[in-house]
């Protein structure tokens, strides 16, 4: 199911003007706060209503300024996850649960309710009310609650935002397995690239009101016309596959040829992971070093050079994981004599790898 839509809506000192194609997966709303980012999600909730435009789900009709069509929040089958959990403080968990189901659209099946409290892991959590949850166990119960309402695509407005690091990574498996398991489309905001780069089958950036471009993740945040924050923000996804663990604290994963080195994960050997790599962690080297304590030593060519007007570069290199960026000065790129087709080699410290940047798929 697609999401097609094109809106303008004016605020004092604002414009929202967005237009976009959202395929089926989990889309990422990407950009620096004040982009309108969720802005633009709200209009698609219904919460929000441009002044003119279009918004479509699927062959349903959400809003149509020329038609006149603008269907209420209750009627566009959506469900809806905030910052903040927003549960009802007097109820249990159960009882929130059901909040969800009685204003279904689409009336879950017991099997599916069942699957959703087993997929989220709050079956034990029943009988308690929000005051006795975790900031994570409330969002899982938030997340139960919008599933329960039988939506058509799940929106979700930087719904880890307001966790610590331990809470985000506890929460972050539970998105995945909704991307990967229930194939339901999800329209997800956030500013972080971590997010995004676990995430998104497909992200779209946004700045000052604008969709600034859209692509995949490992395409859209390598362009550094499109990452906030410009080069600083650029890095690479590879996919790799669990080769095996050691009693060290380490995972050694599969990639391409080679091998990647990484904090320990909990997957099985065999798991298809993401790896995010932030290109400023990465350096280059024309003759493969010797003495590192950095485990990781890809091979590749030189793919591509870009320079701008400050004093960094970012090289591209072919290696057999697939294309690896790597941010130096343009000094280094100098120093080095770097051309397009040389033989290079990257190197990369596991501890420079955070357990945010792996992710499932």
């Amino acid at each position: 199911m697609t999401l097609s839509l094109e809106i303008n809506k004016q605020f004092k000192g604002f414009s929202l003007d967005a237009k976009l194609e959202v395929p089926a997966g989990l889309t990422v709303l990407f950009g620096p706060s004040g982009s309108g980012k969720t802005t633009l999600l709200n209009a698609v909730a219904g919460l929000v209503q441009p002044e003119r435009g279009h918004i479509r789900l699927g062959d349903q009709l959400l809003f149509d300024s020329d038609r006149r069509v603008n269907l209420p929040v209750h009627k566009r089958g959506l469900g809806f996850v905030f910052q903040d959990a927003r549960l009802f403080p007097h109820l249990s968990v159960e009882k929130n649960l059901n909040y969800g189901r009685y204003f279904a659209v689409n009336k879950p099946q017991a099997a599916d309710v069942n699957q959703i409290i087993e997929m989220l892991g709050i079956s034990h959590l029943m009988a308690r009310r929000p005051a006795k949850l975790s900031g994570g166990e409330r969002q899982r119960v938030a997340l139960g609650r919008a599933l329960l309402s039988g939506p058509k695509m799940l929106l979700a407005d930087e719904p880890l935002a307001a966790l610590d690091g331990a809470r985000k990574a506890e929460l972050l498996p539970y998105f995945e397995r909704l991307r990967d398991e229930l194939k339901l489309p999800i329209l997800y905001v956030t500013h972080s690239v971590s997010e995004a780069a676990r995430l998104a089958t497909t992200v779209v950036s946004m700045e000052a009101g604008r969709v600034l471009g859209q692509g995949s993740a490992a395409e859209v945040l390598s362009d550094p016309t499109l990452v906030p924050g410009g080069v600083r923000g650029v890095g690479t996804l590879l996919q790799t596959r669990v080769a095996r663990h050691s009693d060290d604290g380490l995972s050694e994963l599969e990639a391409g040829a080679d091998t990647l080195v990484v904090p320990q994960v909990a997957q099985p050997v065999g798991t298809p992971l993401r790896v995010r790599i932030a290109a400023q962690d990465v350096i280059v080297a024309t003759e493969r070093p010797q003495g590192l304590s950095a485990l990781n030593i890809l091979s590749g060519q030189v793919l591509r050079l870009r320079t701008g007007e400050g004093p960094g570069a970012i090289v591209t290199l072919q290696t057999s994981a697939g294309e690896l960026h790597a941010r130096i000065t343009r000094r280094s790129l100098a120093a080095l004599k770097l051309r397009e087709g040389q033989s290079c080699f990257a190197i990369v410290k596991t501890v420079s790898i955070a357990r945010e940047d792996l992710g499932q798929g």
